[in-house]
């Protein structure tokens, strides 16, 4: 701010998972690498404190991998975004998120640039540039970008963490999966053509696969963390955490009932939605769901909008829960991630 030096911040979503912190760190790289503006600074943003990094369990494992120490990359909790949008010295692009949470609503006038790869919800200013794709991964959008830009740009670093990233959001390029398309195809393609020596696909997937899912050393507070989206309506806020252990798993905790009333009066929660994940040996997705409230109203109508859901529907078969708070299921649409529950809790609320 002393110098009047712009800073053009690169910043993925609160969820800071691999594919927001990856498109971050190589689209920042990629932008100081082939900008024009001499003095600008491009800087790529973790959107989490960084206490919270270590949940990131297969984030912490790629970067370490590829030599990138945690002591070099910036949190958000490092860095005033809203001082230096005020100095008049902020560009903002978003990577794998377009709409801004309200606690940074004063920031959106500051972004001048979106890639993501979900549906766009609303317009942006006319001199944003905006790139919204239907594909498997964010990174692939990155990968794209710094393809068509000079040669030379793409080294092998870059190259193994969107690599990596690909085939982590795709599930290894599995159609079963639901989630890859023939652009994320094309750029593990293009990149492995590039970097012959990088690792076997499902070498790569596995390990990833692995660290993502290794919650070992968590608490149940950070286990409810780790993968966190919140929802809310006027009067109530609603948690999401996707989980990485079967609900029978997550069930057994000790003090579990005490840690989620804990988890929601701390953060005003008034209630929890825990959407289970866990892949067989073949790498098949299983989903379970909880659904926790001491508010019976609320449990009820979160229930009520999951069972009856059809777009998608979510093919839920209840199970016995331990607790009346607790409501539990079997869902049979393995297909359906959190990213297609969110408007039908968003609906519900």
């Amino acid at each position: 701010i002393r110098h009047h030096q712009e800073i053009h911040v690169v910043m993925g979503n609160e969820a800071c998972d691999l594919d927001s912190t990856v498109s971050a760190l190589a689209l920042a790289y990629f932008l100081a690498k082939t900008s024009p503006a001499p003095k600008a600074a491009f800087i790529p943003v973790l959107n989490i404190p960084r206490a919270d990094f270590a949940l990131r369990t297969e984030t912490t494992f790629l970067l370490r991998e590829q030599g990138i120490p945690a002591a070099s990359l910036i949190f958000r909790d490092e860095i005033d975004l809203g001082g230096l949008h005020r100095a008049g010295l902020l560009s903002l692009t978003l990577v794998d998120h377009h709409v801004l949470p309200g606690a940074d609503a004063a920031l959106e006038e500051a972004v001048v640039e979106v890639l993501d790869h979900r549906p766009l919800e609303g317009d942006r200013a006319p001199g944003c540039r905006v790139t919204a794709e239907p594909v498997g991964s964010c990174a692939t959008l990155v990968t794209e970008r710094i393809a068509q830009g000079p040669p030379g740009v793409l080294d092998r670093p870059m190259a193994a963490l969107l690599h990596g990233t690909i085939l982590l959001d795709c599930v290894n390029l599995s159609p079963a999966a639901g989630k890859v398309t023939p652009r994320d195809v094309a750029c593990v393609s293009l990149l492995e053509e590039r970097f012959p020596e990088l690792p076997a696909r499902d070498t790569v997937f596995e390990a990833l696969q692995a660290a993502k899912f290794d919650v070992s050393g968590l608490t149940t507070e950070q286990m409810l963390r780790k993968d966190l989206k919140v929802l809310s309506s006027d009067e109530l806020v609603l948690a999401i955490s996707a989980i990485y252990v079967d609900l029978e798993t997550f069930l057994r905790r000790p003090g579990l009932l005490q840690d989620l009333e804990s988890f929601c009066q701390a953060r005003g929660y008034a209630g929890l939605v825990a959407m289970m994940i866990s892949f067989n040996e073949r790498n098949e997705p299983s989903r379970q769901l909880a659904v926790y409230s001491q508010h019976e109203t609320l449990r009820g109508t979160v229930c009520r909008a999951l069972e009856e859901a059809t777009t998608p529907s979510l093919h839920l078969q209840p199970l016995l829960s331990p607790w009346s708070c607790v409501g539990t299921y079997a869902q049979g649409n393995a297909l359906a991630s959190r990213k297609k529950v969110l408007p039908i809790l968003r609906a519900a609320l």
